[in-house]
């Protein structure tokens, strides 16, 4: 089971230099394994309407989410804990919002950040996923 982080999905919407590896990734593995966080969901969201592309936005949540992956959210008791991994693993925010999900509801983090490369939990990239 997966935690799909924001730049991974982006890396496909935007169609950026790993849009073919993305989309393999995406296509290879069933949705239903892959999860995704309320944050990575804003954060897709802000990305896809300052680049004004509203169809884009609703095109993902209308083939991503609809279709199966599902939503996380962190718990107010999460939310109190952000400082930790902030501090212990040099994290900003957004990542250490992925990492508590991750260990909360124990999935494997796909993300392109290596920032998560300091944690105690393993990053993956669609590739390692695929071979």
């Amino acid at each position: 089971m997966y935690l799909v982080d924001t730049n991974i999905f982006l890396e496909a919407l935007l169609r950026q230099e790993r849009t073919t590896e993305v989309q393999s990734f995406l296509q290879s593995v069933d949705l239903d394994t892959i999860f995704i966080t309320d944050f990575s969901v804003y954060s897709i969201g802000i990305a896809l309407f300052r680049l004004k592309n509203l169809t884009l936005f609703t095109r993902f949540v209308e083939d991503m989410i609809v279709d199966g992956i599902r939503i996380l959210s962190l718990t107010l008791e999460d939310l109190k804990t952000l400082n930790q991994p902030i501090q212990k693993f040099n994290l900003d925010f957004d990542d250490a919002y992925q990492y508590t999900a991750a260990v909360r509801y124990n999935l494997q983090l796909i993300s392109f950040d290596r920032d998560f490369d300091r944690t105690d939990r393993e990053r993956k990239e669609p590739i390692d996923i695929l071979k």
